[in-house]
């Protein structure tokens, strides 16, 4: 059996009902619907085609639907759905229906901007359809038209909430997984750590840290702290007030902290939203960094052979 798609977005009765009292979606818009919906019937396949034509010659729509298989599927599915659209009982069932094909629609990839242009396709080609087929009768195939309308913004409204929901679910597990790497504290050499931090730091793993690296200057009794931070991306006002903090505190226990790989956009955000920095020893890289410690220690670096020495 296939696996069905996660819908991840959800609706209850009471806000299905406020949608469509917002889109003014009345009980004159369920008799629109289906006074129009045996002309629907008659124009289904000639807008199918004609829409998948079009959807087809452009690259990055087309992409979808290279395979012919996949393409009359998905031709007969898209029928259905717009068919769907004049049969009336527009209830919970429905808009769950709705959910679903957004969610599909989001897991193949497609472009949101695809998706609005489809319907803006379908809608036009509708508006065509109806103005020829209620000649005689314009305003029928107006409030036809206008009731469609608002059932398919309703419709639009659901599936963006598919997407919405997954990328918002996609963010909160990439947020999660980053908060969950290791922030090792190393010791380097003799009196020296060396913390590299990589990801995202919000406060919650910036107290973490700040817990690790006390407990690990304590244990052992370093001097001097080398913290990375090369692999962080952005940091906020409260995050940088934080490492400020962890700064004070390992001084008070007797360390100097060392904030190497400063991005140039970071200081600027440091800068930018009053960081102090007057107590905290910044440096470009990770190796400007350790050479900074090993002043601060009194190590002394020779060089004891030439290249030319050791190339021999």
């Amino acid at each position: 059996m296939a696996k069905q798609p996660s819908v991840g977005a959800e609706i209850s009765e009471q806000e299905l009902v406020r949608r469509k009292d917002f889109l003014e979606f009345r009980d004159d818009d369920l008799a629109n619907l289906a006074s129009i919906n045996e002309v629907a019937r008659r124009y289904a396949d000639s807008v199918i085609e004609d829409f998948y034509k079009h959807l087809l010659s452009f690259e990055e729509s087309g992409a979808f639907f290279r395979d012919p298989q996949v393409l009359e599927r998905v031709k007969r599915a898209q029928q259905e759905y717009f068919l769907r659209l004049t049969q009336g009982n527009y209830n919970l069932a429905y808009a769950e229906n709705r959910l679903k094909i957004g969610a599909i629609h989001e897991r193949i990839g497609l472009p949101v901007k695809a998706y609005l242009g489809m319907y803006n396709y379908y809608l036009r080609a509708v508006a065509t359809r109806l103005a020829e087929a209620y000649q005689e009768a314009p305003e029928q195939a107006r409030s036809g038209f206008l009731s469609l309308m608002k059932l398919t913004f309703l419709d639009i409204g659901l599936a963006i909430d598919t997407y919405i929901n997954s990328r918002e679910r996609t963010i909160r597990e990439q947020q999660e997984a980053i908060q969950e790497l290791p922030t090792p504290v190393l010791p380097f050499r003799e009196g020296m750590l060396l913390v590299p931090i990589i990801g995202l730091i919000d406060s919650q793993r910036a107290r973490f840290l700040t817990e690790q690296l006390l407990g690990a200057v304590r244990a052992n009794r370093a001097k001097v702290v080398v913290m990375d931070i090369t692999g962080v991306q952005a940091i906020d006002s409260k995050v940088g007030n934080h490492l400020v903090q962890t700064v004070e505190a390992a001084r008070l226990m007797g360390a100097v902290v060392v904030l190497a790989g400063v991005s140039p956009e970071i200081a600027q955000t440091m800068v930018t939203v009053g960081i102090e920095l007057g107590r905290m020893t910044t440096v470009g890289d990770l190796q400007s960094g350790i050479e900074r410690a090993e002043e601060l220690l009194g190590y002394t670096v020779t060089r004891t052979r030439t290249r030319s020495q050791v190339t021999q």
